[in-house]
């Protein structure tokens, strides 16, 4: 009878540890996956790499650019691929952000040109990763994951003008410029 219940309770601990991992996509592994296949560019860029010396902030835009560890930037040129490819990973890429774990902050755009969506993962006061996904329809799509600790997404919208400020030139984000262009 204890042999039994041994075998029943190892039973349902084997059966609650592989429910209980997520077995769909993530943005993660979809970075992992693709980063180095022939149309996606990968970016990471550490916080130190934007050059803000200069640049005058208020105590809450110090606040939230000291909060962002780094930005991962994933892209994916529509040139560069078949038109299937380029559906068939833009439809990868919206199922993930479909899960209720990402919230959505704000979307723009429109069909003509493409169009943005900005998700985050935690709560609006202390945010895990904010993404932001947004496609060209003449150029691509890109997926930019921006980590850290505490971030807060009114802080983080104050950073916008601090970014129009910052110092890009002397970088090596050509690929990534050339997406905005």
């Amino acid at each position: 009878m204890i042999q039994s219940i041994k075998k029943s309770i190892v039973v349902l601990f084997l059966v609650a540890a592989f429910t209980s991992c997520n077995q769909g996509p993530t943005l993660q592994t979809y970075y992992v996956d693709n980063e180095l296949k022939p149309g996606f560019a990968s970016f990471d860029v550490p916080t130190s790499f934007v050059n803000v010396e200069n640049i005058d902030m208020t105590e809450e835009q110090k606040e939230a650019y000291n909060s962002v560890d780094k930005l991962n930037v994933l892209t994916f040129m529509k040139e560069d691929t078949e038109a299937e490819d380029y559906k068939l990973e833009l439809e990868k890429v919206k199922t993930i952000l479909k899960d209720p774990k990402y919230e959505e902050l704000m979307r723009g755009g429109n069909s003509t040109d493409g169009k943005f969506v900005i998700k985050f993962l935690g709560d609006v006061d202390n945010i895990d990763e904010l993404v932001i996904f947004g496609n060209a329809n003449n150029k691509g799509f890109m997926i930019a994951r921006i980590l850290g600790d505490d971030m807060n997404a009114g802080k983080l919208m104050s950073l916008s003008s601090v970014l129009q400020n910052a110092k890009f030139e002397d970088t090596n984000l050509d690929g990534l410029t050339d997406f905005f262009k």
